[in-house]
């Protein structure tokens, strides 16, 4: 499925009477990147997306069609999970909660050897736990480094930035509470 994230930026940022240099500004991102964005010539990073989202007053969950949808059917089917790709990395972010628009968020989040969840450390608002089910995970944040093992876990603040790293000789599957959901 492919989604148009570009169109839906315009006309959020055009219906807020920002131009691209205001929009550009509030994201501390360049006007060409915006521009680029919302023509879809590139994907936006998840930290881009999240800076966008941010500025425009939407979850990134708003870019996927999940702004106010809310599942009737509580089970997610593994064949059925929506699954997120962005440009900076080859981390699959698969959502295993039914939708965005509850108090929490249930992610996995898969990441090949020496790959990283993003290239830039990124906060949002609220907590978030994680459990490691395969591999090795650095858990890089601003204050300290935490290397997570198969089996191990970790609580974070999501406003302190961070990133995942997979720091493994294999593939790292990690499952991530997110509240409030920030997809």
């Amino acid at each position: 499925m492919n989604i148009d994230i570009g169109s839906k930026i315009r006309l959020l940022r055009k219906d807020l009477n920002m131009s691209i240099s205001d929009l550009s500004k509030a994201a501390e991102l360049s006007t060409g990147l915006i521009s680029q964005i919302e023509r879809n010539i590139v994907v936006p990073s998840v930290a881009s997306l999240w800076k966008i989202a941010r500025t425009l007053n939407v979850s990134i969950g708003y870019f996927f069609d999940e702004e106010n949808k809310v599942a009737i059917n509580p089970i997610v089917k593994k064949e059925n999970r929506k699954k997120l790709v962005i440009s900076d990395s080859n981390a699959v972010y698969e959502l295993l909660s039914p939708d965005l628009n509850r108090k929490i968020e249930f992610l996995c989040i898969t990441l090949q050897k020496d790959d990283s969840s993003t290239k830039e450390l990124i906060s949002h608002d609220g907590e978030e736990c994680g459990i490691v089910l395969e591999g090795r995970l650095l858990v890089k944040t601003t204050n300290r480094d935490y290397i997570l093992e198969k089996g191990d876990s970790i609580y974070l603040d999501s406003a302190i930035p961070h990133r995942y790293i997979n720091i493994g000789d294999s593939m790292c599957i990690s499952m991530w509470a997110m509240t409030p959901p920030s997809f």
